[in-house]
């Protein structure tokens, strides 16, 4: 199989461009609107006085720190000598380029910010929101399918596929996909189920930190 190519834009309305990747993020920020109203109707929600209102206000607070952290992070992480050298191309973020180490560290800030504004435990609010983030974190990856980045290492698989943007016709493992089913949906539906029930304090989070890190270790084998 070979890359499909797809064109990165998604919809051009004269001089402006509406990439596939960032409706990717909006379609992740649209989910995690959608599960929270199922998300505060479930029994450790209301015993930790969550609402639906406190969802959507940490939404605010959480889009900046994915965007702000996640294109810090890939600036500072993965090509620092450039943007130094270059520093106005860090607005460039329709060119691609996002973290989610840096991401992550940005939702964290987020959370302590808002916990500490509404006077909550910064774990009561990170448990309530982390069976909203995988399906977020799938959209994300099918967005790095769509432009064909991060693809994974030559591979004779039988599902392997040719990634001209590597620059070869070796095929490879497409990792983005591995990521999208692993960290994504699978992660996803555990962490959803595993949160219905009532929990210790910081137990829902610690599970999103502990599959993540085993998906995301698993997959960077390929």
């Amino acid at each position: 199989m070979i890359h499909p190519q797809f064109d990165p834009v998604a919809l051009s309305l004269g001089p402006i461009a509406i990439h596939w990747y960032g409706l990717m993020y909006l379609m992740a920020f649209g989910q995690y609107l959608l599960l929270g109203r199922l998300r505060v109707n479930q029994p450790a929600m209301k015993s930790q006085g969550i609402t639906y209102l406190d969802i959507e206000d940490l939404l605010f607070y959480a889009v900046l720190g994915v965007i702000l952290g996640g294109r810090l992070g890939y600036c500072l992480f993965y090509l620092p000598g450039h943007f130094l050298a270059h520093p106005l191309d860090i607005l460039k973020v329709w060119e691609g380029g996002m973290s989610f180490h840096g991401g992550f560290l940005g939702v964290l800030l987020a959370i302590f910010w808002y916990a500490k504004k509404s006077r909550r435990s910064f774990f009561a609010i990170a448990d309530a929101i982390a069976p909203l983030v995988p399906f977020g974190l799938a959209f994300g990856r099918i967005g790095n399918f769509i432009n064909g980045e991060l693809w994974g290492r030559p591979t004779n698989v039988s599902w392997g596929m040719i990634f001209p943007q590597a620059g070869d016709v070796l095929m490879r493992h497409p990792s983005q996909l591995y990521q999208f089913a692993g960290e994504g949906l699978l992660l996803g539906l555990v962490l959803w189920f595993y949160a219905k029930s009532s929990r210790k304090l910081g137990q829902v989070s610690g599970m999103f930190v502990l599959g993540y890190g085993m998906c995301r270790f698993l997959v960077e084998f390929t």
